[in-house]
């Protein structure tokens, strides 16, 4: 359901809320927020909620500091592991400065102006998020150990999985929140989990990528564990992506999605630095499911866009390079103008790659472009690109890009 400010103050007014958290994240994706009264919430929709923002990542120094959190009533859920007397709930919110100019290196406003660009230019996309993540147990002082959960294997079930009433109860919190779950279950990797959503539109989808990390987390924790969602907990074992499926309309005969993943492989590289941010994120390329090379294919997993088996309104490209290091109202804007540059110049889809190039020869892989292989030189392709210089505002690049 999607509130109007009016619903939201009956809602709080009527239902025993007393605390409201206002919740944005820094550059990298990760959430922050601000709790304020039920009296502060008129002031909240009016004039928005002041805040230091110097010591958020990428939200600049001490110099100009003051920043204001503007609520969406559209977004406010309930979080249904605060009490049921004295509710929590959450909005997520727009960041401006103190004038109302919206603030540069608000994320979220940026994924928001590529939807409407989108829009203006007579296309719509959607997204749905695969996101993996390890379950590891507590030291007696309550601190993450790597000690996997569990020792199952892809999709084994229980006694040997041990995480499925953790994801049970991941599911049905996420549902309580009015989001809706796919499909879960246990991954390759000892104590690696799984859970799937289906499709929305881009700006829900982003939310929902930053709500689920923290319900997982949360969920957990009540249960004596620790979530990881880094791309590589383990070596020697299976990294963690978050697989982004991604489809535009309107989409005749799958024409339009064809030009979106060739945009999208056109500017791989050029986003790379936006989707793995780590030095670990590079250790999870070219090995147990995760790419190494620009190149496409249907179904097949070795490549870094595949076409799942689908048909009618199920049909997407999924993009297999991100892990959950990524921002993802940066990594889904990226992916919507990377698209609309394939639809805008109708680009030609290079020829599938119906191969295994895990396991292919050199002499066949040379006629790949290969994704960057370090933290460095997927800065480096960021830093020289036009196409990131035009979409991401000058303050976010020197933080993605800064050597």
């Amino acid at each position: 359901m999607r509130y109007s400010k009016e619903e939201v103050m009956q809602y709080v007014r009527e239902d025993d809320v007393k605390f409201i958290r206002l919740a944005f994240c820094d550059v990298f994706g990760n959430q922050k927020n601000i709790s304020i009264m039920p009296e502060e919430l008129p002031r909240a929709f009016e004039y928005g909620i002041a805040f230091d923002a110097s010591a958020i990542a990428g939200f600049g120094d001490e110099t100009y500091s003051d920043l204001l959190l503007h609520p969406d009533p559209s977004t406010l859920a309930q979080l249904p592991w605060r009490p049921e007397h004295g509710k929590v709930v959450r909005m997520f919110s727009g960041v401006t400065y103190p004038d109302g100019t919206p603030f540069e290196c608000d994320t979220r406003s940026i994924l928001k102006k590529a939807v409407e660009e989108a829009a203006r230019a007579g296309y719509a996309f959607s997204f749905g998020s695969e996101q993996e993540f390890y379950l590891f147990e507590l030291d007696e002082n309550g601190r993450p150990t790597k000690i996997p959960y569990d020792r199952a294997g892809y999709m084994d079930i229980a006694p040997e999985d041990r995480g499925e009433n953790i994801r049970r109860e991941i599911c049905l919190t996420l549902e309580q929140m009015g989001i809706r779950p796919e499909s879960s279950h246990h991954e390759e990797g000892p104590g690696q989990n799984e859970i799937d959503f289906r499709y929305s539109d881009a700006l829900t989808a982003a939310d929902n990528a930053l709500t689920f990390q923290t319900v997982v987390k949360t969920v957990a924790r009540r249960n004596g564990l620790y979530a990881d969602f880094s791309p590589k907990p383990l070596l020697g074992e299976p990294g963690s992506g978050f697989h982004i499926n991604i489809s535009v309309k309107p989409c005749p005969n799958s024409e339009n999605l064809c030009y979106v993943i060739a945009g999208i492989l056109d500017k791989a590289c050029e986003m790379t630095a936006f989707l793995n941010t780590t030095e670990d994120s590079y250790k999870r390329f070219n090995s147990k499911k995760a790419p190494g090379y620009v190149s496409w294919s249907s179904e097949n997993r070795s490549q870094l866009v595949r076409i799942p088996a689908a048909i009618g309104e199920y049909r997407r490209a999924e993009l297999r390079s991100p892990d959950s290091t990524a921002n993802p109202y940066l990594a889904f804007a990226l992916m919507i103008y990377a698209g609309l540059y394939g639809l805008e110049n109708r680009l030609e889809l290079p020829k599938a790659a119906n191969i295994n190039l895990y396991k292919a020869d050199a002499e066949t892989l040379s006629a790949f472009r290969k994704l960057p292989d370090s933290l460095a030189a997927a800065k480096a392709a960021a830093a020289a690109s036009d196409f990131i210089k035009q979409h991401i505002p000058a303050g976010i690049s020197a933080v993605y890009c800064d050597k």
